[in-house]
């Protein structure tokens, strides 16, 4: 057999056993390969939506940011450009002082110190495999679930949080959720349904609850009750990456202290802004509402006070 059929058919196995490895590798849409993810992790994120880090921040980084927090509610610290929620329970009963008044704080790209958790190295090296490389941080929040005063006011309705987001695509955005200590049922965790970042943005709404719901705590309107639901038990310094189309709430806290979360919305600077239809017309008419009554400007525009709080992490911010 002369050389040069040799050569052919050689070409022709090399050919036949590339094509073969291509069509057996998984086809990944969610995620993006460097290496940081090992492709079990990358297969269970494209499945499910979602995938915890364990024990990825230590206790004594997430204590930094508690102190801060602690400051943040006593006054002892300015809170320019940050968003501070009470329970709707709180606001409707006698004067509270202090953390306990204090359920949530968005918004805190300004401010270095609790900026510093966004830009965590741990994290980061995570958040590539979702973003890529040029990283900008869009939304912030320390959570401070309060003991619930039986009204079940301190739960979160099943959301998606894409409905909050005027920018897209939604493949290349990610939340990084850590447990600043232990969280379980008992004191109000994380619970997702697996598998529902696959389907499609769905109506928002607040849900008729008789105890009241907290401002801007909008919930899905129809979702199928049977669907399956994981309880994610969470230990200080775990994190949970998840899909902002993911389905996800938060249970009513029953014990008798505070449940505490950090988290932050991370999105390819590259990314664009869109005109929000029907399903997100509540939601900017809200936030914009609030921002124009906090700031007096009129003329603002919901991807207006997107781009004034976002602050870019990483690489490059090209259109975000």
């Amino acid at each position: 057999m002369s050389a040069q059929r040799l050569e052919t058919i050689g070409r022709h196995i090399r050919l036949s056993t590339q094509y073969k490895n291509e069509q057996q590798q998984p086809q990944y849409r969610y995620t993006l390969p460097n290496g940081n993810l090992t492709n079990e992790q990358r297969e269970f994120y494209e499945k499910n939506g979602f995938i915890v880090i364990r024990n990825l921040i230590s206790p004594e980084t997430l204590e930094q940011f508690n102190k801060r927090f602690q400051d943040i509610c006593t006054g002892k610290v300015p809170t320019f450009g940050m968003t501070i929620m009470k329970d709707i329970a709180i606001a409707k009963s006698e004067f509270v002082d202090g953390e306990k008044a204090i359920i949530k704080i968005q918004d805190f790209t300004l401010d270095d110190e609790l900026f510093q958790y966004c830009c965590l190295p741990e994290i980061i090296k995570y958040i590539e495999n979702f973003t890529g490389p040029n990283i900008m941080a869009m939304h912030t929040m320390l959570i401070n679930k309060p003991p619930d005063p039986g009204t079940q006011t301190s739960r979160h309705p099943l959301h998606q949080d894409l409905y909050y987001f005027p920018f897209r695509p939604a493949d290349r955005i990610v939340c990084a959720w850590t447990a600043m200590q232990h969280i379980h049922r008992d004191n109000g965790c994380l619970v997702v349904l697996p598998g529902t970042h696959k389907g499609e943005l769905l109506e928002h709404g607040y849900p008729k609850w008789e105890g009241g719901v907290n401002k801007m705590y909008h919930g899905i309107q129809k979702f199928d009750p049977n669907a399956e639901r994981i309880h994610l038990e969470m230990w200080t310094g775990d994190t949970v990456f998840f899909h902002p189309l993911l389905i996800h709430g938060s249970g009513t806290n029953r014990t008798e202290g505070f449940r505490k979360s950090i988290s932050c919305h991370y999105a390819d600077s590259a990314g664009e802004y869109v005109e929000c239809d029907g399903r997100q017309e509540l939601i900017s008419k809200e936030v914009t509402a609030v921002f124009k009554k906090r700031t007096g400007v009129e003329d603002a525009r919901f991807e207006d006070i997107w781009r004034i709080k976002s602050r870019l992490v990483q690489g490059e911010r090209i259109n975000l």
